[in-house]
């Protein structure tokens, strides 16, 4: 997990349904933390931290890229 950097934060599940599209058609190594655990109890997520959204490094400005194209305002850049 050394090698896998956050590059965004989301509150909801329901906020990144299309980039994990956009990530798996892409080929880019990516996970999000705590996902489980705010479907679970969404109302939580602040207190998680909410979802994060880690990528491999060799992949980290692909995955901005493609963050920045879909230019969704909610979400925080790290």
């Amino acid at each position: 997990m050394k090698e896998f950097v956050t590059i965004a934060r989301f509150t909801y599940p329901s906020e990144y349904v299309v980039l994990k599209l956009l990530l798996e058609q892409s080929k880019i190594n990516f996970i999000f933390l705590n996902e489980t655990a705010i479907n679970v109890m969404p109302f939580h997520s602040n207190a998680f931290g909410g979802i994060r959204l880690q990528v491999h490094q060799k992949d980290q400005e692909k995955a901005i890229q493609i963050i920045n194209n879909l230019n969704n305002t909610k979400l925080e850049i790290v």
